[in-house]
């Protein structure tokens, strides 16, 4: 998968501070609509507010990941006992974010190919 080749890469690069292995699963658009029907699941758009308002995933919570406050905020608002569902416009914020997220021990499954590829397989969205 494309993440770990990035965490690799980020690791003999140094990019990462350390190589501590970043594991996360990024999923088709059906593979996480059916993890999220599980109401435990927390659901993270890591897009602009400005995105998450313009059309998002149903339970959705926005936490925009190019915010220098989103390890923070993540950790204060969401439980790291419980799986966390993470997707943003294309899927590579999102992949930024599962790294984060994973770093501060949650469990995470990430939408591969993001919002757009969950609105071009026709998924349901809420839109403002």
């Amino acid at each position: 998968m494309r993440h770990s080749i990035f965490a690799l890469l980020s690791c003999l690069f140094g990019a990462m501070g350390s190589c501590g292995a970043v594991d996360f699963t990024s999923i088709t658009p059906q593979e996480f609509q059916k993890v999220i029907a599980d109401t435990t699941v927390q659901v993270v758009d890591a897009r602009t507010a400005d995105e998450f308002a313009e059309g998002h995933i149903a339970r959705a919570v926005n936490v925009d990941v190019l915010q220098p406050d989103f390890a923070e905020k993540a950790v204060a608002n969401l439980d790291a006992k419980r799986t966390v569902a993470v997707y943003c416009r294309s899927g590579r914020r999102s992949k930024k974010a599962a790294q984060i997220l994973v770093q501060k021990g949650f469990r995470v499954v990430e939408l591969d190919n993001g919002f757009i590829g969950w609105t071009e397989a026709k998924l349901p969205i809420i839109e403002q």
